[in-house]
């Protein structure tokens, strides 16, 4: 393999200053946000700013048979972006057009390196909204979102990304443009390869460009807090508001861990008592009296269920800071050291033995663990401080990730609901869909990846 010539190829397609060799410069694309996932050092890093150029590099790079890692932002939390050896990073972030925003269909079409903040923001201008909102909204791109299926604190009511999606537009390993999907409400035409792309953390295709669906702009949302003195009260809570047939906008859980970092942090208390153990945040963006009678039920819900302290409030501001608390819990834990955070799912009866298990897990292996999530679909973040300059305790968070891992799966849960296996959860996706389930993932990635070039070993091994 001639390195060299392969460099000086995507030179020639892409213009030097869109393929970085400098071990300084690449670096900074090596990896993502997971800090269990290793990562290698790539031959290059490449810039393309069209389809053109990403059909460009696919084929010089399988030309060479050197693997290419899709990568937006870097924002992940799976090692799914991570570099391997000598392979070429592929940095979608330069194709960043809204193409369209078709108003009359509510959808648009826009490119893999738009930040998702910026597209909603678009779109909003137009009296449209983009459901899929992932914590890292304001940085996160919508190629990212796609490859990983991302969700957000939105779920509940609008589901994932893979639910917005009405087609793509992807290069296959060989160079060629697969076209995707549709444009209207229905369509039932053939196999509906979108959704096998959306989600497959860019082992099968690299994603150039999305068609997706609008919805109305929802009302401003008004907000209810809760407070429970046991996890057992507010898990109750949310089963009994799922039972009701409720879809609230949002609703959160906090454990009494999360709580106190996020009072702390923000100097002040939220209203709990000093044995809190859990606390809902919920919103209904329904808008006037039907938002008003969604809350008073849900409020109802709770105080049935035990709740300390319920309360509801139409301000836009109040509601803001509430949430506040939920939205600082990730940088609250860096008060006392860095964090590792899980991403599972549980059925949501279960919520309140996930957070005992972690609670379990904590003392077993002696380090802060935190719980936080989306109570209204089950998805929870366990997330595990350590010191960073201590290799005992980042093995103990190591152990720790795992174990919650186990106590998900034994819930009838699953390992992830939203970041993805990437590098770090290969053994635990085989758990979860067992061998015949691993066989059908490698038989797709064979009929179309058939030299596994696009990120290979992540996911899943050939």
């Amino acid at each position: 393999m001639n390195n060299h010539a392969l460099v000086t190829r995507l030179r020639e397609h892409l213009g030097d200053a869109a393929v970085l060799t400098d071990t300084d410069v690449t670096d900074a694309y090596s990896r993502d946000m997971m800090p269990l996932a290793d990562s290698g050092k790539p031959l290059a890093v490449v810039l393309p700013s069209d389809v053109e150029g990403v059909q460009a590099v696919v084929k010089a790079c399988a030309e060479f048979k050197v693997p290419i890692v899709p990568r937006g932002a870097g924002s992940g939390l799976s090692g799914a972006a991570n570099a391997i050896d000598g392979c070429v990073v592929l940095v979608l972030t330069k194709l960043d057009q809204i193409v369209e925003i078709d108003e009359g269909n509510r959808l648009a079409v826009v490119q893999p390196g738009v930040v998702n903040l910026d597209f909603r923001n678009a779109v909003e201008k137009h009296g449209l909204f983009y459901p899929p909102d992932p914590s890292s909204y304001d940085w996160c791109t919508i190629g990212g979102n796609l490859s990983t299926n991302a969700g957000g604190l939105c779920c509940v009511k609008y589901g994932v990304t893979t639910d917005s999606v009405l087609g793509l537009e992807v290069v296959l390993a060989d160079g060629s443009v697969l076209k995707t999907g549709r444009r209207t409400v229905k369509g039932v035409a053939g196999y509906d390869l979108a959704r096998l792309f959306v989600g497959s953390e860019g082992t099968l295709g690299v994603i150039t460009q999305a068609t997706v669906a609008l919805k109305p702009l929802p009302q401003l949302p008004a907000t209810l807090v809760a407070a429970f003195n046991s996890t057992e009260a507010a898990g109750e809570a949310v089963a009994r508001v799922v039972r009701e047939g409720l879809v609230p906008s949002l609703m959160e859980i906090m454990d009494a861990t999360s709580i106190k970092a996020a009072e702390a942090y923000l100097k002040t208390d939220l209203g709990t008592s000093s044995d809190c153990k859990a606390l809902l945040l919920a919103q209904s963006d329904s808008g006037g009296e039907v938002a008003r009678k969604e809350l008073a039920v849900l409020e109802q819900i709770c105080v049935d269920c035990g709740a300390d302290l319920a309360y509801a409030t139409e301000d836009l501001e109040e509601g803001k800071m509430l949430l506040q608390a939920r939205r600082v819990v990730l940088t609250a834990l860096e008060m006392y050291g860095v964090w590792l955070t899980d991403d599972v799912c549980v059925p949501r009866t279960r919520i309140a033995e996930l957070i005992a298990g972690c609670e379990r897990i904590s003392e077993e292996v002696g380090l802060r663990i935190a719980v936080v999530g989306h109570a209204g679909d089950g998805n929870m973040h366990p997330t595990i401080v350590y010191a960073p300059d201590s290799e005992e305790e980042f093995a103990r968070a190591r152990i720790a990730f795992d174990a919650i891992l186990d106590v998900a799966l034994s819930l009838g849960g699953t390992v992830t609901g939203e970041h993805g296996i990437g590098r770090i959860k290969r053994e635990w996706l085989a758990k979860e869909i067992g061998e015949v389930g691993i066989q059908v993932h490698r038989q797709i990635k064979r009929a179309l990846d058939p030299e596994n070039l696009f990120n290979p070993g992540s996911m899943f091994s050939l």
